[in-house]
């Protein structure tokens, strides 16, 4: 559940929280950020940019941690930023261990947050053993070489107002062997911002903007001529063609003659940086903008008619000095969606009420107009109502990608502790689904993709003995259907052999040799599900106790889904969870039975039909039924509820089936009398009754009736399973 204060919090805590939002936003958008650079550093390429935003992250990181007085994330900030910064401005290299350091820094703030929060003991020794590594880091940084830039005809004016970062960037694209080029271009001021941007766009597939200054030319007032200086591997024809346009000059800079070659002026790198002015040694205030501490004096100053676009940099440190937000998002408390989800379910059993009024009223002739009226009104309230119902639902949903990412890192440092190479192939991370369900993913989905590692992908040379690439792969994916979202884990391993199951079962006496001849291939593969379950015979600090998948299949229940696995030796193993959209506002098909009401999810129904009792087949203590040319297994909810004979039984009509289906997986449940259709939320049952399985919860279907509301995915699993189900164990009761 996402952080945030109630209605009755304090400002000092609100902001708090606030703290807690901004803070975890700036640790996610720095995993995903390793996890590209990681992936352009094993492709060979640098991404200067890359590392630059990442400084700039821990920067803001690091400011607001010290104004929330967040001490250990302050001074871990303060190493990491001196290790981005030499990185960033090439006094060190990206190395293996350099980028396995800013990995572990960053599940270390993850620890630190959830420290500050109060639900774990800060982390003190981790804090200091990570504090000595990046120190180790930065004390090991050797020099920066010679200076190659005065060895071209660069105008001093320009070189003495370069940050040392444009410094950085200039030395290395001209020590990459790249040509520099000047283009002047003039704007004016009533377009420079679209027009500037348009320019950038069709320069930077051509190489790298260094930097952009005014030149303090023009023909008037209302324009402005900025240098753009430029570093490519292209020829000056082809540069030219690509920015060509009225008032764009490109010129080539020259290399001076050697006897001209002069000591750069001060303020440019020469081997060293110049000292920093007074001014750049204060700390930046926290929070403040993410620029280098050595920052030369805002742009602003050579021209204060500049507009605020025109005064950054390439990858320097100039300000937008705007005061309007461009953000377009705000943080909400969950906890306020829910109130507001409550209240709308609150309105959906108005709304039922007043539909039923409207109903009676059209059954008098004498009130006849009224009726029309109410009708006219409800059916606007409807539409409203049903209005504010998917806007709150829309609020609530988020990308799975949140948790992707997340795993992404765990598959990273896995496979490297594990001498293992995988690679973790995701699609669909743009699939939405609840924000509470979200947060209950992240453990599930890190058991099975440890469970991937560990026991599906085979060592390199395995791999290679058998014609597989040396490096395994673990595609992640996602994707919608229908009311449910399936998330599927499958991995290029060794598969699952059904024998090695069984026998496995048998021998830690899970079953019996008679259960296990009787079981079909895909409950055996549920058997890793089984708690105590392990084809590992010694344990490892991965897997190997009998615990984890069994965790998978409770947590995934919990949310109303189920998993199913599906496996070729020597192929790989595929395991898919079916889980809904949401669990706020659901639609549901009420029913009755002996008397009672229920309510079944319409997102697992696929149709309901009048019971044919004579297509009613008995297989060896279960029911089925034929149901367009196939089996259909049912089961009676009088029965499996232990009902029958009770008081209140159908008011008349035949009894019903209602075909479920989750996954691959349908039953039929046997119902007294349909109710009909509604949209409810689910009351939680209470702490007496949560762990009853079977039920998601309560509800008000109207005319003051309280339902309770099925949980179809756990009805499913308990009736399919193979071992004398325990509510089938009902039928001998009864």
């Amino acid at each position: 559940m996402s952080e945030g204060g109630g209605r009755g919090d304090s400002p000092a805590d609100k902001a708090r929280e606030d703290f807690f939002s901004e803070a975890q936003e700036l640790v996610d958008g720095l995993s995903r950020d390793l996890l590209l650079l990681d992936e352009r550093s094993r492709q060979g390429a640098s991404d200067p940019e890359l590392v630059n935003d990442i400084f700039r992250a821990v920067h803001t990181l690091k400011g607001l941690a010290g104004l929330f007085g967040a001490a250990r994330m302050s001074a871990v900030s303060h190493e990491l930023e001196d290790v981005l910064d030499d990185l960033r401005l090439g006094r060190i290299e990206l190395t293996t261990r350099v980028l396995d350091l800013l990995f572990q820094a960053v599940e270390l703030y993850g620890r630190l947050l959830t420290a500050e929060k109060g639900q774990l003991a800060e982390p003190a020794a981790e804090v200091e053993a990570m504090l000595v590594a990046l120190g180790d880091v930065t004390g090991a940084r050797g020099g920066m070489g010679a200076n190659p830039v005065a060895q071209y005809e660069l105008d001093p004016s320009v070189l003495g107002v370069l940050t040392e970062y444009e410094e950085h960037r200039l030395r290395t694209n001209i020590q990459a062997g790249k040509t520099l080029f000047r283009i002047r271009v003039q704007f004016s001021l009533q377009t420079i911002d679209s027009a500037l941007e348009e320019l950038k766009t069709k320069a930077k597939p051509h190489g790298e903007i260094i930097t952009y200054l005014p030149t303090g030319a023009g023909s008037d007032a209302d324009a402005i001529e900025l240098e753009i200086l430029h570093a490519s591997n292209a020829t000056i024809e082809t540069l030219r063609e690509a920015v060509k346009g009225p008032n764009v000059v490109v010129e080539e800079i020259k290399k001076r003659h050697p006897a001209s070659i002069a000591p750069p002026p001060l303020g440019v790198a020469a081997g060293l940086a110049a000292p920093p002015s007074p001014v750049s040694q204060l700390p930046p205030p926290a929070g403040g903008d993410a620029t280098a501490h050595s920052a030369p004096p805002d742009r602003a100053l050579l021209s204060p008619s500049l507009p605020p676009s025109a005064r950054g940099v390439g990858g320097g440190g100039g300000r937008d000095l705007s005061l309007r937000s461009v953000s377009q998002t705000v943080r909400v408390d969950i906890r306020k969606l829910d109130h507001l989800m409550n209240i709308v379910g609150e309105l959906a059993i108005v709304r039922s009420a007043y539909g039923r009024l409207s109903d009676r009223v059209r059954g008098l002739p004498e009130m006849r107009e009224l009726s029309v009226e109410l009708h006219r009104l409800h059916r606007s309230f409807d539409r409203h109502l049903t209005q504010m119902q998917n806007g709150i639902l829309e609020v609530r949903m988020v990308p799975l990608g949140q948790v992707f990412e997340k795993l992404a890192r765990v598959v990273r440092q896995i496979s490297r502790e594990h001498d293992k190479q995988v690679n973790l192939v995701i699609t669909g991370a743009e699939t939405e689904i609840d924000k509470l369900i979200v947060e209950e993913l992240s453990d599930p989905l890190m058991h099975m993709i440890r469970n991937a590692i560990d026991h599906g992908i085979e060592g390199r040379e395995d791999r290679m003995a058998v014609g597989k690439p040396p490096v395994g792969t673990i595609a992640l994916n996602a994707f919608q259907k229908g009311n449910h979202v399936l998330i599927e884990v499958e991995d290029d391993g060794a598969g699952m052999k059904p024998e090695l199951l069984i026998a496995t079962a048998v021998r830690r006496g899970l079953l019996s040799e008679e259960e296990a001849s009787e079981l079909t291939l895909r409950e055996v593969y549920n058997l890793v599900f089984l708690p105590g379950f392990t084809t590992k015979t010694e344990a490892t600090d991965l897997s190997g106790r009998g615990v984890g998948m069994d965790v998978v299949k409770t947590n995934i229940a919990k949310l109303g889904g189920i998993v199913d696995i599906s496996s070729d030796v020597g192929i790989g193993t595929k395991m898919t969870i079916t889980l809904p959209i949401t669990l706020a506002i659901i639609s549901v098909l009420g029913v009755e039975v002996a008397g009672r009401s229920f309510a079944v999810p319409l997102a697992s129904v696929e149709e309901a039909i009048v019971l044919d009792e004579a297509q009613v087949r008995n297989f060896e203590g279960r029911e089925a039924m034929t149901q367009r040319g196939g089996t259909l297994p049912i089961c009676r909810l009088a029965r499996l509820f232990a009902l029958e004979g009770h008081a209140g039984k159908a008011r008349g009509g035949k009894p019903c089936v209602v075909i479920a289906s989750v996954g691959e997986r349908r039953l039929g449940f046997v119902v007294d009398r349909l109710i009909g259709q509604q949209d409810i939320v689910i009351k939680a049952l209470g702490k007496s009754l949560k762990n009853v399985r079977g039920f998601a919860g309560a509800t008000e279907l109207g005319d003051q009736r309280v339902g309770l509301v099925l949980d179809v995915a756990a009805l499913i699993e308990e009736v399919l399973a193979s071992e004398k189900e325990k509510f089938l164990v009902a039928e001998g009761r009864a």
